[in-house]
């Protein structure tokens, strides 16, 4: 009379499972997890066992490895979206103080004067630069060539910060 199959399974389970669940519990560190996974090992085994029987152990053991090693690398991915996105949250969460505010309005009054003190040609090409004009969109607002559009930004640039480097009182 031949063993039915289920029965063939059955005793496999019963004979292997502590040893792979050990195996996986000491891989993954994580004694429920490695429940969960070496059921999944031995529905792996279930489906598709390996060719020769013999070999059950070493099939056992590669296949318990790798499972395992796909929930680490699961749970590291999982940790490092998790930081990710609590850093976005920790970066958007906070609205600005009462002292920040004033002091970026303050900011903006500083730069709006400094922007005055600029000729009306470089004042231009920064703010169109900042409101995200291309070269060739500023250069066709201010009736230059687009090559020389660099030039005159790096220029109005540094008449800016000059601007501001005499406006700040210099402490010793």
């Amino acid at each position: 009379m031949e063993i039915p199959e289920s029965e063939i399974f059955k005793t496999i389970f019963y004979e292997h499972y502590p040893v792979v669940r050990r195996k996986l519990a000491a891989l993954v560190r994580d004694e429920s997890a490695a429940d969960d996974l070496a059921q999944e090992v031995f529905l792996r085994l279930y489906r598709n066992p390996p060719d020769d029987p013999a070999a059950l152990g070493a099939w056992l053991h590669r296949v318990l490895t790798r499972i395992g090693y796909d929930y680490l690398d699961k749970k590291a991915r999982e940790r490092r979206l998790q930081n990710k996105q609590e850093q976005l949250y920790d970066a958007s969460e906070s609205p600005p103080s009462g002292e920040e505010i004033i002091i970026s309005k303050l900011d903006q009054e500083d730069v709006h004067i400094w922007l005055n003190e600029l000729p009306e040609r470089d004042r231009q090409a920064l703010l169109l630069r900042y409101s995200g004009y291309s070269y060739v969109e500023i250069a066709g607002e201010l009736g230059v060539r687009p090559p020389v559009v660099g030039t005159l930004l790096h220029r109005a640039t540094e008449k800016l910060r000059q601007n501001a480097t005499k406006a700040i009182p210099q402490t010793k």
